[in-house]
């Protein structure tokens, strides 16, 4: 799995961070997720998925799986 963020368009709702921790983080200066792992292993999949479809700004790409 791949992901991309559109950090352009980020609103800052920190729903992936808190979704899946290991994956996002939040730059509170900035106000937008941060990827910290964009090629998360195999047990972050699903955390990565239910992030995408709880994103209110829906910025978040799976690539590839």
């Amino acid at each position: 799995m791949k992901i991309s963020v559109d950090t352009g368009m980020c609103i800052g709702s920190r729903t992936c961070a808190l979704t899946a921790p290991n994956v996002f983080g939040h730059d509170p200066a900035e106000a937008v997720v941060v990827l910290l792992d964009p090629e998360p292993p195999a047990t972050e999949h699903e955390a990565v998925r239910s992030a995408v479809r709880h994103c209110p700004a829906a910025v978040i790409l799976i690539l590839g799986d």
